[in-house]
């Protein structure tokens, strides 16, 4: 995460042109089209791109991005010839750098609103110490899956958004199951009074949900994968990015949810007087922790 933060200062996300500005083209043909035919065809009319995608079971569909914005003679241009070579006129759509700033602006409220609404739940339902440390959990996995893409410089678009929100339901599901769990052996444990006790809560809890939250995320992970093998490259993206948060979101609602809820309980009862530092301290060094 921190190799990835420095590659987000230095060289940013690449961001697709849903984020920035381009020109989007949907070729479609009555014959098979090749990747070096549509270069081709673009180069004939002054333009260049090497974003190229063709998809259809007979290869008879293209989506070519374009870097900029085209101009309406370009763009009626463009469906003049691509209409005579090929035999139907493209769909050509673009995006202006102020609607990109705007896609990115809503993507972040989405994250916002959905955080916001996930406190207030989980205050209610748990409680305050929960619902933060499910909430850092969330973040830490979105934040770690735009570190993986800024690292592997993988291109970030839509698709990749409905990967994070996707993403976020997940974890945030595996670590409401094992605060649920974590709460009821509370219960039973009454009341407590050492650190141990707060720690022994936790493990208890991990050990009787962790095979549910594996088996779970094994199922959606061989779908994933089939996507990944047998899916278009235009949604391999989305699902590279599902693989990595799937994976992650597992690791964050079992090493990182959990324990910030340790460290933050540990520190209320301190407060209160429940847990006598001198008691923690002993703890400490005579039992594991979590």
């Amino acid at each position: 995460m921190v190799l990835g933060l420095v590659v987000l200062l230095v060289f940013h996300l690449n961001l697709s042109i849903d984020f920035s500005s381009g020109t989007r083209v949907e070729i479609g043909s009555k014959t098979p089209l090749t990747t070096t035919q549509l270069k081709d065809a673009f180069t004939k009319i002054g333009l260049h791109t090497d974003d190229i995608v063709i998809s259809g079971k007979e290869k008879n569909d293209g989506v070519a991005r374009l870097v900029g914005v085209l101009s309406r003679d370009q763009i009626a241009n463009l469906k003049d010839k691509f209409k005579t070579e090929f035999g139907e006129e493209p769909n050509v759509s673009t995006v202006s750098p102020i609607i990109g700033k705007e896609l990115t602006k809503n993507a972040i409220i989405a994250v916002l609103i959905a955080s916001i609404g996930i406190i207030i739940y989980v205050t209610l339902r748990f409680e305050m110490y929960m619902a933060l440390a499910a909430i850092i959990a969330m973040l830490h996995d979105a934040f770690f899956m735009i570190s993986f893409f800024s690292i592997t410089r993988l291109e970030v678009d839509l698709t990749f958004i409905a990967a994070v929100l996707t993403i976020i339901g997940y974890s945030i599901h595996d670590t409401i199951v094992t605060f649920d769990r974590m709460r009821e052996n509370m219960h039973k444990k009454k009341r407590l009074r050492t650190f141990q006790d707060i720690a022994d809560v936790v493990n208890v809890s991990i050990r009787q949900t962790l095979t549910r939250s594996l088996n779970t995320v094994g199922t959606v992970l061989i779908t994933v994968l089939a996507l990944l093998i047998f899916g278009s490259v235009s949604i391999r993206n989305f699902s590279i990015a599902l693989l990595v948060g799937l994976l992650i979101g597992v690791y964050s609602s079992v090493f990182v949810a959990a324990s910030l809820w340790v460290v933050m309980k540990a520190r209320e009862l301190k407060k209160k007087g429940v847990i006598k530092t001198e008691k923690v301290k002993k703890k400490h060094s005579d039992q594991p922790q979590v």
